[in-house]
């Protein structure tokens, strides 16, 4: 972790406020994803960063917003710096990914970035541009 954290843990009450906006809708989706794949071929990240599972559509989605909702916003700055490498190193939300379920899988990594955002927890020009 580049920059430096404050000593208290993030704030658990903001994490919550935004999950709670969405709650129908990403506890929905976390239950709907059947895990296919079918969302994956269309993802340009995951077919040119060599189909790697963690590069799935339904993989970035459970792994950022899924781990905050499982958690109860309830995180680490860990985690938060895990959730943002997904949400903006693995994910340009260019809606590609088609779910034939009907999840809006853009719209919960937006939402992750969201809390992210929240929290100041923000990707550095440079590491966008990682590969």
């Amino acid at each position: 972790m580049k920059n430096a954290r404050p000593e208290t843990p993030p704030d658990r009450k903001t994490i919550m406020s935004s999950l709670t906006r969405y709650k129908t809708k990403m506890k929905l989706s976390l239950k709907v994803c059947a895990h296919c794949g079918l969302c994956a071929e269309s993802c340009f990240i995951y077919v040119t960063r060599g189909k790697k599972p963690e590069y799935m559509p339904s993989h970035k989605m459970i792994h950022s917003i899924g781990k905050l909702y499982k958690k109860k916003g309830k995180v680490t700055w860990e985690t938060l710096e895990e959730i943002k490498e997904i949400a903006w190193k693995k994910c340009v939300l260019c809606t590609r990914c088609y779910c034939p379920l009907g999840i809006d899988i853009p719209e919960m990594i937006s939402l992750a970035r969201s809390i992210c955002r929240s929290q100041n927890v923000l990707p550095d020009f440079d590491e966008c541009n990682e590969k």
